[in-house]
């Protein structure tokens, strides 16, 4: 079999190697002093005053929602087209989850069918708490339209931006806390930079911030001004809080250092990618991802349509198809309400049909950063025969 070509692939260099092994000879593998240097890169980078890095963005979800005071009788409203940790992030704190059904064209949150959900949850008081709209495949959610929104009904802001490191909405950089009161990263090595496992909350509030950092270490803190009575000596430390561990370790943050190093050229690469697909693709019967003047696409993933007429049957001998002869398609994602364990919280197929039409006919071509042009021309090609056969 010809060489497989994954559907995404961390990039790793000589000196991310030496920067992890920097650390393995040094004093601290976990709270050292390579963390909070990852942290003010990313925070500086996307001009947010706070950053708290943690071990993956599910923690940082987690840690968001228990930071903006979410618990039994609240609701979170997300995507169903997401991984489940956007939902899920909802259950661990006891909440109710419901969803909001995607715009059709650009994949992300519905801000028409959200302001619809609102209007008629206002009308038996029963508006969400928390609305974490999710940044699809590294593009932007109307992110204007939503913070105009929740100030008017009241709910908080997370951003998913799992998929947008580096991602740019009108004008500046996701994570920015323009439009949100928390912005989430993942660092997973299919992402646009990785750490292994990872993640970080952005934030513009202080109080938010050291509430998210006291989460993610046990709720413990050795700052004697935090603490509810006097410090027994130099080495007291109280925990204050019920927390989590949810630390980055050193070696983490180190590549994350490294990596970030290469963030733009790595971004831009991802979208030239993109460009080459959307030419090459063009004549296909198929949908190919939006484009939008006022923001600019990570291009975590490039994800295609096919044609309403021959899905979701035809996908599932085109991905077959596809994986025999070393093209590692997938499908990004299953519905979240689809799952069964969403089903037995009372969702059913039908509840959103914007997001079950997309899954019907998704399809997720490779690309990763130092993907070449011989390896993309590739993928184009047997992707032409899989759909002819």
């Amino acid at each position: 079999m010809s060489e497989f070509i994954p559907y995404g692939r961390q990039h790793i260099s000589a000196d991310d190697i030496e920067a992890v092994v920097g650390v393995l000879r040094s004093d601290f593998l976990t709270q050292g002093p390579a963390v909070p240097e990852f942290e003010r890169m990313v925070a500086n980078y996307c001009g947010s005053p706070h950053a708290v890095a943690v071990n993956s963005a599910t923690s940082a979800l987690h840690i968001a929602c228990v930071a903006l005071g979410l618990g039994p009788g609240d609701e979170l409203w997300t995507s169903p087209i997401s991984f489940v940790a956007s939902a899920n992030c909802g259950l661990y704190c006891g909440a109710r989850v419901d969803f909001v059904d995607i715009d059709s064209r650009s994949l992300n949150m519905s801000v028409d069918a959200l302001e619809a959900k609102l209007v008629e949850a206002a009308q038996h008081g029963r508006c969400p708490k928390i609305v974490v709209p999710v940044h699809l495949c590294g593009q932007s959610c109307d992110m204007e339209r939503i913070k105009t929104l929740s100030e008017h009904y009241g709910f908080r802001v997370i951003e998913d931006a799992s998929h947008a490191v580096g991602a740019d909405y009108l004008g500046a950089k996701v994570g920015c806390g323009s439009y949100s009161d928390i912005t989430v990263f993942s660092f997973h090595p299919v992402k646009i930079i990785t750490t292994g496992e990872g993640g970080m909350a952005l934030t513009r509030s202080r109080e938010l911030a050291a509430a998210m950092s006291l989460l993610r270490s046990h709720g413990i803190t050795r700052d004697v001004s935090a603490m509810t009575e006097p410090s027994h000596g130099a080495w007291y430390y109280q925990q204050v809080g019920l927390g989590f561990n949810y630390r980055m370790t050193d070696l983490q943050a180190a590549l994350g250092v490294s990596q970030m190093s290469r963030l733009d050229a790595m971004a831009e690469r991802r979208r030239v990618l993109a460009d080459r697909y959307d030419a090459m693709l063009a004549d296909l019967p198929l949908i190919l991802p939006e484009r939008r003047n006022d923001r600019v696409s990570s291009w975590h993933l490039y994800v295609v349509q096919l044609e309403d007429a021959v899905a979701p049957a035809y996908r599932a001998r085109v991905f077959a198809r596809l994986r025999e002869v070393g093209i590692g398609v997938n499908v990004h994602y299953i519905p979240i309400h689809l799952q069964p364990y969403y089903r037995r919280l009372g969702f059913k197929a039908g509840d959103f049909p914007a997001s079950e039409a997309y899954y019907s006919r998704a399809l997720t071509l490779p690309l990763f950063a130092d993907m070449s042009d011989v390896q993309q021309d590739r993928v184009v090609t047997e992707f032409r025969r899989a759909l002819q056969a």
